[in-house]
């Protein structure tokens, strides 16, 4: 698979076919071709009148089946212009999604596919695949009373604090700009108050104004060596970085997050602000993790 496609996971639902939308719109400013991803298990019982014990069912029906979401998804966006090739995979779609992660430029998903809790916002897949994905991931809500249509990215968010992976997900925010023509804006979170109100030390007497130019300063130091030429308004203001992201994203065509800021347990591949936005964000998220950029440059110095 030539990795600068855009890998997309189908399954035939609305959330699944609107994500599919989102990833056709960004393929052809791309000018790449759309890759779609299926992906079906065999269910299988116990019978114990079998020496093994379990029994599998004649995945027949349920492969055509498949089949049929991939040919519909590839005829849904016909009409959009990108090359299309279709993959169908038995097993798990998460993991089938990652595999295909590394020879990809960006995978596509929807909120919550087919199955799963009615109440969760994100199914196994789209909460599974940012963490584990060696290419940036977006994922694409479908709200209640939301139109099933995409419209071009106007405005992109992205979430810097400093650390290395608000970074990486600066640069492909900047390059997300460009490539749209969007406008870019970085927003830095300083929990001045909360920690004012929860931290029994913390100095009563603290200038919040003079903290937050001083956070601004540094930040659009660190924004303009990413951006070189291309404009980016900073906002620094007083809250956290999902709580801000969240409230910015109902007025956004995109918000960029890196994987896991500072702070935190060193282990997780997703941090609580990429999560919580990826749970709240009103637009689509892309997350981008330290991998994912290792595998850009890998792909570039080969």
């Amino acid at each position: 698979m030539d990795e600068s496609r855009i890998v997309v996971g189908v399954d035939g639902s609305v959330r699944s076919l609107h994500a599919l939308d989102w990833a056709a719109q960004e393929a052809a400013v791309r000018g790449v071709g759309l890759t779609l991803v299926s992906a079906y298990t065999v269910p299988t019982f116990y019978a114990p009148v079998l020496d093994g014990g379990f029994a599998g069912l004649d995945d027949t029906a349920i492969r055509a089946s498949a089949e049929q979401v991939l040919a519909d998804a590839a005829s849904h966006v016909a009409a959009a212009g990108p090359e299309v090739t279709t993959r169908l995979v038995v097993g798990d779609a998460a993991g089938a999604l990652v595999e295909a992660s590394h020879e990809a430029g960006l995978v596509v998903v929807g909120t919550r596919g087919r199955g799963g809790f009615s109440g969760r916002l994100l199914g196994a897949v789209s909460a599974a695949l940012p963490a584990h994905a060696a290419c940036p991931t977006v994922v694409v809500p479908l709200r209640q009373g939301q139109k099933d249509t995409t419209t071009p990215l106007k405005r992109i968010v992205v979430g810097v604090d400093g650390s290395p992976s608000s970074q990486v997900a600066l640069r492909h925010a900047v390059d997300e700009a460009r490539l749209w023509q969007a406008e870019l804006v970085a927003v830095s979170a300083v929990p001045i108050a909360r920690a004012a109100g929860v931290l029994a030390w913390y100095p009563a007497a603290v200038d919040t104004e003079q903290v937050l130019r001083e956070q601004e300063k540094a930040m659009t130091a660190l924004v303009a060596g990413a951006a070189g030429d291309l404009e980016v308004r900073c906002v620094v203001l007083d809250g956290t970085g999902a709580e801000l992201l969240t409230e910015f994203s109902a007025a956004t065509d995109l918000v960029v997050v890196g994987s896991r800021g500072r702070g935190g347990f060193a282990g997780l591949l997703l941090g609580s602000t990429s999560q919580a936005v990826l749970h709240h964000s009103t637009c689509a998220v892309m997350v981008v993790t330290g991998s994912a950029d290792r595998h850009a440059a890998e792909a570039a110095a080969d």
